[in-house]
């Protein structure tokens, strides 16, 4: 009697040590599946974006009647002698790497203005607007500014652009 509990014990052993194998074994190849779905659907896929700018005009020459102050600020000795306070708006963009902007840029104003960023320039005549497309191929913080240094350092802003490793998960269209 011994004997044969000895051997059903041995055998209850291995039957139970296979069970566990076979678990294992299924159990990390439905995990791996689910890692793998997850990785895939959580990739990033870059978007074409389009996003409106507009040059604004803050506190230039021609609101001197309207704002007396700055017949002052605009006179020889003033704060804002030879210059000019334009903007964009928006000042800042955030897009993520990889992504396609397609910018409408509208300038209201009869003055000539620019979009500049460090490998892209683009020239907005007056009362105009352009297109121009830009993709962002690196993550980083970007200045956009103005090539005219009257219009400086007031007319700036930002590209923000976000490594697409950083919203991975994120669904298209959000």
């Amino acid at each position: 009697m011994a004997i044969h509990c000895r051997r059903l014990s041995r055998h209850l052993s291995n039957t139970l040590t296979a069970l566990a194998v076979v678990y294992a074994t299924l159990a990390s190849t439905a995990c791996a599946r689910v890692r793998t779905d997850a990785t895939r659907t959580s990739r990033y896929v870059p978007r074409e974006r389009n996003i409106t700018i507009t040059t604004v005009p803050l506190l230039v020459k021609e609101e001197q009647g309207v704002l007396p102050f700055l017949k002052t600020d605009f006179a020889k000795g003033g704060v804002l002698e030879g210059k000019e306070v334009y903007a964009f708006s928006p000042s800042t963009v955030t897009v993520v790497e990889g992504d396609t902007i397609h910018f409408t840029l509208i300038n209201p104003e009869d003055d000539v203005h620019s979009f500049v960023l460090p490998d892209f320039a683009v020239s907005l005549p007056g009362q105009k607007t352009t297109t121009a497309t830009y993709v962002a191929k690196r993550a980083g913080i970007y200045p956009i500014v103005y090539a005219i240094p009257a219009h400086q350092p007031m007319m700036s802003g930002q590209l923000v652009v976000l490594a697409s490793s950083s919203v991975a998960g994120v669904p298209p269209g959000s």
